[in-house]
């Protein structure tokens, strides 16, 4: 795999790993993306270490059911270069600016990662909060812009983080031109992601490691259905539906967070409780079962 390094990404946890990874993987085998992943580690306790002593490779297995057939997908992932921790090594972390090559920044540092603490400073090394560490990158940079692809499940995380940047712009009197370039220059897509990713699968370890042939502690488990709802559109540089994957570009995420959120997570959540007292554990038994799925319906 090529490691010209085209995408920062702020995490390094299962979702990512699941989700995000995944995709700039499939992109590269079918040749349509060039470049690798560098993972910037968020917070100062985390598992970029683990992942380098497998040489930042490990692999992903998709499990479910896609068009009524049984799916077992098992991917080798290699598209991450490598794992910077700006706690233990800053001046790594501040080069990364220095890259003309990146061009997209990707994150989910979970849903308080995006806030603003008025106590960071800029001379930090780094700035504790997520925004601030990526003010100071962005400030670094201040010439070539970013696609920024913000994966926290928080409404508008986009236009949050940029609101949370141009806060540190101002706190530590950055200058006009640095906000009118971070607003400008820069795109914060705001984004709605969905896949269950399952994480480390504990109990089938040993015998995964077992069918692949190699012992891997970062291996890592999602299902098969996924959407990512990007609020923006570059198709043109991140062809993400020329290769086949359930993505929306959009000039407005809101529409498909409502019909996710009301529509899905509502009615899971209108049935459960009466469904695990009627003694059904899953949702195709509920809409197979006349009474349950009636109520469903009524809500």
């Amino acid at each position: 795999m090529s490691k010209k390094e085209t995408v920062i990404q702020f995490g390094e946890g299962g979702f990512l790993r699941g989700f995000v990874d995944y995709f700039f993987q499939k992109l590269k085998e079918k040749e349509l993306f060039d470049g690798s992943v560098v993972i910037v580690q968020p917070i100062e306790k985390g598992m970029c270490e683990m992942l380098e002593k497998q040489g930042c490779e490990y692999n992903l297995f998709l499990r479910g059911i896609n068009d009524g057939k049984v799916v077992d997908e098992h991917t080798h992932i290699d598209v991450i270069s490598r794992c910077v921790n700006p706690y233990s090594d800053n001046a790594a972390y501040m080069a990364l600016a220095e890259n003309p090559d990146f061009r997209f920044i990707v994150s989910n540092t979970t849903e308080a990662g995006i806030c603003f603490e008025g106590d960071n400073k800029f001379e930090d090394a780094p700035a504790h909060s997520f925004p601030g560490k990526l003010t100071q990158l962005l400030y670094k940079r201040f010439q070539l812009g970013f696609i920024i692809l913000s994966c926290e499940l928080i409404d508008h995380n986009g236009e949050e983080l940029l609101k949370c940047c141009e806060q540190y712009a101002d706190l530590w009197n950055l200058g006009d031109d640095f906000k009118a370039w971070l607003k400008n220059e820069n795109d914060f897509c705001s984004t709605l992601v969905d896949r269950i990713v399952t994480g480390f699968p504990r109990d089938e370890h040993a015998a995964l490691c077992e069918r692949i042939g190699e012992q891997d502690n970062m291996m890592d488990t999602a299902e098969i259905f996924h959407l990512w709802v990007i609020q923006g559109d570059h198709e043109d540089e991140l062809p993400l539906q020329k290769a086949g994957f359930n993505v929306v570009w959009t000039d407005n995420v809101d529409p498909y967070k409502k019909r996710k959120v009301r529509i899905l997570n509502g009615a899971h959540t209108s049935m459960v409780l009466g469904a695990r007292l009627y003694g059904l554990e899953t949702v195709g038994e509920c809409l197979k079962d006349e009474k349950v799925s009636a109520l469903l319906k009524k809500c």
